[in-house]
Formats: C-alpha cells, structure tokens, sequence
C-alpha cells in the first residue's frame, strides 16, 4: 500500500490546521481533528495516520476513546506519553464542557434531567464511581463530588464524608448516584441497604435525600421514581 505524503506537502486547503482556521473545527473530520492535537507524526505515519490508528482501536467511537487510560492510547506506536496526554486532556474537556451544559439549568425539576447530567459525569468511567449532588434551599446543584471510586462490580462509600461534605458547603438536600459499568441498571441489595442509612441519616442530620440514581449508557434507574425511598 502507498503511504500517504507528509501533511505539509499537502494543499493547504486540505491541512487540517487550515482547514480548521478557514473552514471552523466543524468541517474536519475526527481524524483531522485528532491529528491537531498529536501535531506531528513519525517517519513511518504523519499526524493523520497516527490519528486514524488510534480511532481504529476503538472502532472509530470517540466515546470509547474517552473511557481509554493513557497508557491505552500510548499502545499506537508513535503516540508517546506527551501526545496521549493532550489527546485525554482534550477529552476530558469536552465531557467537562457537556456536562456543564447540563448545570445551566437552575434547578432540579426531575430524574430525567439529574440523569442526564449525571451520564455526562460519569460517562468514562469504566470502574463504579459514587458521587453526590448537593443542593441549595432553591434545589439548585451548588456542587458535585465523586466521594469514592471502585472496582468493576461495587464502591464502598462512608455516610459520615458524605453529611460532613453537605455542612461544609451548606447544602440542604442531596442526591446520591453511582454508574453500572455492567450496563445492568437494577439496584443491588447493596445499593438499598445503602440508600435506607442515607435516608435516615440525612433526616437525622435535617438534610434531605431526595433520590439514589444509578446511571449506564442505557438509561438511568430513580430509586424516587420506583417508589424505594419511601420504604
């Protein structure tokens, strides 16, 4: 097979640094975009190659790619730790970016939303997380913190962190959520035994719990839609 020419004897039209500066980042391609960030190639593969080397691991799924370590993406030969770096920084910044869309709103108004925004969180992460929403007397997200991260089947969190957290920051309700790598999104007896000891510590504490989501790639589970916080 031919390969492909240095970038920079290219039209400039088709430079992915030109193209993006006349043309604006949406007319490139994911690979062309890729390619800005790993900037040059190597005497076997220019930018480009390199960029669609990397996509191939993943079957050309930029979501994927986000889930992959550094160390993942330094398995492309020519992608050394600088290069993976910037390109997990850049992903990172878009799923940060995502999810503050999602903040935008003032306040929760129901599952479905605090669900979106939560997939959009949790969304790379391939091991169990368990984070918390903490909200003000107007129901508005003043903050999220993941409070402890796992393996593939389960999380262990302690109560205690969670409430002294909600005082620190003034919070007056919470909602708790963790992700199903397995993309089963039943809650476990685990998960409702968890979920009862929020429950009853937080209206110890006056702070009230106002939901247990667990969020896949699939959808998301309410333990206040199932009815399971009032038992």
């Amino acid at each position: 097979m031919k390969k492909e020419t240095g970038i920079k004897t290219w039209n400039a039209d088709d430079r992915p640094r030109e193209k993006l500066l006349k043309k604006g980042p949406q007319a490139l391609t994911d690979s062309e975009l890729l390619a800005i960030l790993i900037r040059i190639g190597n005497p076997q593969s220019n930018a480009i190659e390199l960029a669609r080397q990397i996509l191939d691991t993943v079957h050309n799924n930029l979501h994927e790619l986000g889930k992959r370590p550094i160390r993942e993406i330094m398995k492309t030969k020519g992608i050394g730790e600088a290069k993976a770096m910037t390109i997990a920084a850049a992903l990172e910044l878009g799923r940060r970016r995502q999810s503050s869309m999602s903040l935008e709103k003032p306040t929760v108004k129901d599952s479905r939303e605090v669900a979106g925004y939560l997939r959009a969180r949790l969304a790379d992460y391939n091991y169990e997380v368990f984070g918390v929403l903490y909200l003000n007397q107007a129901g508005r997200i003043n903050h999220f913190e993941v409070m402890s991260q796992g393996g593939i089947t389960g999380t262990v969190v302690d109560p205690r962190l969670i409430f002294k957290r909600a005082f620190e920051i003034e919070a007056v309700s919470i909602i708790v959520c963790h992700n199903h790598p397995s993309g089963n999104l039943q809650p476990s007896k685990a998960d409702e035994i968890l979920t009862f000891k929020l429950r009853e510590g937080a209206k110890l504490l006056d702070i009230k719990l106002l939901d247990h989501i667990i969020v896949g790639d699939n959808g998301y589970f309410s333990f206040a839609d199932a009815g399971l916080l009032k038992k």
